[in-house]
């Protein structure tokens, strides 16, 4: 039996492994630090497609197609899809997903949809209900300007607060097979609001979220930061990375010498333009896939505390004058010999 740890948590008793990953991004990631290590790097950011939207389906069907093919799978072999992204309806993965025939459930956590996804699929595999299912979160520049801020024609000025909308999806084979990565655990965020107001400070709006989360798992799971080889926040940038070491400390919890944040690690912010660092559910996905999952399958790095994070606001609450509230959802990932 998996067992409920704490008020947040679950620590998995069959553990859900993951079989393997992919990654996509756009050119402007491609060109960014991390590069080299992503699957597939697109060459137009409408992947030949007719409109951002059709381009960000794009997105998720190659990397569905990737992590299916490193995985040996084919689409038969796949129990569930849990996937989503930022637009409204979820549309990207509607559309990007159509053709695959999968049982499909969308899910919507705003940046942190990698978490949730990943968390909801290793619940279902955990409890017996399939042996394979498949994750994918994605985001698209343009797209997610265009639905939340402004269309890129209007160009409008950034602040240095803002994070850069990352062009990209990450996709994962979560299995019953044995492999070096186990889902151990996860930690469900609770909706957290600061009363932030500021579309254009997302780190400031996630940050709160992403410390009750960590602490949240430090306190269910009977654990501290030193035991960790790397803590991993999604999309935070540097903004809200610094607030998150300030709240956590309130807490009486230091993750400084072992935090990294995907926004900040994916762009290089002075060369590239990208102000505070990246964001969007494909900041997270990619990144992890990409840049920090071959450090747990090589066994550099034995434990990780993975916490995508997410503004919950749109289009129509913003306008209102409502709060931008947030969550962040934690899955543990151990290293198998």
């Amino acid at each position: 039996m998996s067992e409920v740890k704490g008020k947040q948590s679950l620590r998995f008793a069959k553990t859900p492994f993951i079989l393997n990953s992919a990654s996509v991004v756009g050119k402007k990631e491609g060109e960014g630090p991390l590069g080299e290590y992503f699957d597939v790097i697109g060459n137009d950011d409408k992947f030949g497609c007719e409109s951002w939207e059709e381009a960000e389906s794009t997105l998720q069907k190659e990397a569905a197609t990737l992590a299916l093919g490193k995985s040996g799978l084919t689409p038969e072999e796949i129990r569930y899809i849990f996937a989503g992204d930022l637009l409204g309806q979820t549309i990207a993965t509607s559309f990007g997903l159509l053709d695959f025939e999968i049982p499909l459930f969308g899910v919507y956590g705003a940046c942190s949809t990698a978490g949730e996804s990943m968390s909801l699929g290793a619940m279902c595999v955990a409890a017996g209900f399939a042996e394979n299912v498949l994750t994918i979160t994605s985001s698209h520049f343009a797209s997610a300007e265009k639905q939340f801020r402004f269309p890129l024609e209007y160009g409008n000025q950034r602040p240095m607060s803002a994070t850069w909308t990352v062009t990209g999806s990450g996709a994962y084979v979560l299995s019953t097979q044995r492999t070096h990565v186990k889902i151990s655990g996860i930690t469900t965020g609770k909706i957290v609001d600061y009363g932030i107001h500021d579309s254009l400070n997302m780190g400031a709006a996630m940050a709160p979220a992403a410390a009750d989360t960590i602490a949240a798992h430090f306190a269910d799971f009977g654990s501290k930061p030193e035991e960790y080889d790397r803590i991993i926040t999604g999309d935070l940038g540097t903004v809200g990375q610094e607030i998150l070491f300030d709240l956590l400390k309130k807490k009486g919890y230091d993750i400084e010498n072992n935090h990294s944040d995907c926004g900040i690690e994916i762009f290089d912010a002075k060369e590239q333009d990208t102000d505070a660092g990246g964001s969007g559910c494909g900041c997270s996905a990619s990144v992890l896939s990409a840049y920090y999952l071959p450090k747990i399958i090589s066994g550099e790095w034995k434990k990780v505390l993975f916490v995508p994070t997410g503004a919950l606001l749109s289009t129509v609450s913003y306008n209102e004058g409502k709060n931008v509230p947030g969550i962040a959802h934690g899955v543990m990932l151990e290293y198998v010999p």
